[in-house]
């Protein structure tokens, strides 16, 4: 038996060979190339040659959609805006400070002599405590020291 001669291959079509070409088949292409005098065979105008277009110049490409007048207004608008935006950060600026260098030299005296009356009286009950004993500095201070006894019934 020979095996080997029954084989039969049959060819399938993948599809990949009919994409190669469907890159320069486009319609935008064929008009473009049958308007130039091309046949479609790509030896016309090639555009893969040319820089892709950025984003700033699609946009400045849509000012000549629109007339004068509304290409004033809108360039009006965004010149207003961005000084109104301008104008208030810079306003905002100006009243933090205001604010927070007021309020330092407001309360900074206020806390000050606070923390200062605090320290003295820390210093009163060390002395007392130094010099008459542990008894004398709770003696001093409002509420401490022995508590006192209840009252007797008769």
């Amino acid at each position: 038996m020979d095996s080997e001669a029954d084989t039969v291959f049959v060819d399938k079509d993948s599809g990949i060979a009919s994409m190669s070409g469907s890159k320069d088949d486009t319609p935008e292409r064929s008009a473009s190339n049958a308007l130039a005098g091309g046949d479609g065979d790509g030896s016309g105008d090639s555009y893969d040659d040319e820089p892709d277009e950025s984003f700033g110049e699609r946009l400045w490409g849509l000012t000549e959609m629109f007339p004068d007048p509304v290409r004033n207004v809108c360039a009006t608008v965004s010149d207003l805006s961005t000084r109104s935006v301008k104008s208030m950060f810079k306003i905002t600026c100006s009243a933090s400070w205001i604010f927070f260098t007021s309020s330092i030299l407001l309360f900074a005296p206020v806390f000050i002599e606070v923390e200062r009356a605090q320290l003295q009286e820390a210093q009163r009950n060390q002395q007392k405590q130094a010099l008459l004993g542990p008894s004398s500095a709770l003696a001093a201070t409002p509420g401490g020291g022995m508590p006192s006894l209840p009252p007797m019934s008769r």
